[in-house]
């Protein structure tokens, strides 16, 4: 499943750069083009199709409960994974892109700086704008010429080193989602600390019902806000040419679904992978699903294309309903 999300993300990138060369598609749009075109949604969806689809009669995945439990462990799978590579592929991507943009021109950036000079003098950069009260007090305070050593408190002291260690290891990227997705597998593929938490006589059991807790009220609460944030692209306060909206849905609803076809029978006829209908359905399906919610996340992270973004999702999405009923119709038919 690692080199078939893998795939899902080159071809995306591939056909993504196609779709920005043929629309010639403006700077501030290409890293979105990239991101919708390489990062599908590979976790809410699955968690929803998935559980429905073996409940249905006559599914060629077998008895029901048995259907159930491996496909939520293959949906979690395909979630994880796809957070890995969304948040390490995608996201780099898309703040490669914004970078590009602030730096052409396109957004401004106006910085202030002040200087001060001996402790007697302070200047700002900028001859309009004036110099705050507390920067003002800082400088008319006098230089202290012997200054007296004072024994600092030990707090104080592990304070201190606490806030040089944040400060060089940068704790936001230490717990981005893709590095907490690989703790999760190292969580499950230890079996001393997997027999710790899952069972049910696991001493710290309660943990993962907290989990299952917050999981089972995840997928609809991030439902409803991607409903939310579409908004923005209903009331068209941005303007996406056609040809980029025309480019995504391609991508996403026709090319990819036909690469991943090919890939997946491929593999099953060579035998790389094993021939499980609903294994493989889970795998023909990664190729076939609209881009990831967490994409508007990202353009909201670094303010560059979140009304684009918007506007693109709620074209794709709403084709989502008929793309994604069509292609899993298609792929139970050729594994019944």
């Amino acid at each position: 499943m690692p080199v078939n999300v893998f795939f899902t993300f080159i071809f995306g990138l591939i056909f993504g750069w196609i779709v920005i060369k043929v629309t010639g598609a403006p700077l501030k749009l290409r890293g979105l083009i990239l991101g919708c075109c390489s990062a599908g949604n590979l976790g809410n969806i699955f968690l929803i199709i998935i559980p429905a689809l073996c409940k249905e009669k006559g599914s060629p995945f077998g008895a029901p409960d048995v259907c159930q439990t491996y496909g939520l462990a293959y949906s979690s799978l395909s979630l994880a994974i796809g957070a890995v590579f969304l948040w390490t592929g995608a996201y780099n991507i898309i703040r490669a892109n914004s970078n590009v943009t602030e730096g052409d021109g396109s957004s401004p950036i106006t910085q202030t700086k002040v200087l001060v000079s001996g402790g007697t003098r302070c200047a700002d950069s900028e001859d309009n704008h004036s110099i705050s009260s507390d920067r003002v007090d800082e400088c008319a305070l006098p230089l202290i010429s012997n200054p007296t050593k004072t024994k600092v408190p030990l707090l104080e002291r592990a304070k201190g080193i606490i806030s040089s260690v944040s400060g060089a290891i940068d704790l936001s990227k230490l717990f981005a989602p893709s590095t907490i997705g690989i703790v999760g597998f190292i969580i499950g593929g230890t079996p001393l600390i997997r027999n710790a938490l899952i069972g049910d006589d696991a001493p710290l059991r309660v943990l993962r019902e907290s989990g299952e807790l917050i999981g089972g009220a995840a997928v609809p609460s991030v439902t409803l806000i991607m409903g939310g944030n579409l908004i923005t692209g209903l009331r068209g306060t941005a303007s996406v040419p056609p040809s980029v909206i025309a480019g995504v849905v391609l991508v996403r609803f026709v090319l990819l679904p036909l690469v991943g076809t090919a890939l997946v029978k491929a593999a099953v006829r060579y035998g790389v992978i094993r021939p499980d209908p609903l294994y493989q359905f889970v795998l023909l399906l990664q190729y076939a699903v609209p881009p990831a919610m967490n994409i508007g996340t990202i353009t909201q992270l670094f303010g560059v294309g979140e009304s684009e973004c918007s506007v693109i999702f709620v074209w794709v999405y709403a084709l989502a309903s008929v793309a994604v009923t069509m292609w899993s119709a298609f792929f139970m038919w050729t594994l019944s």
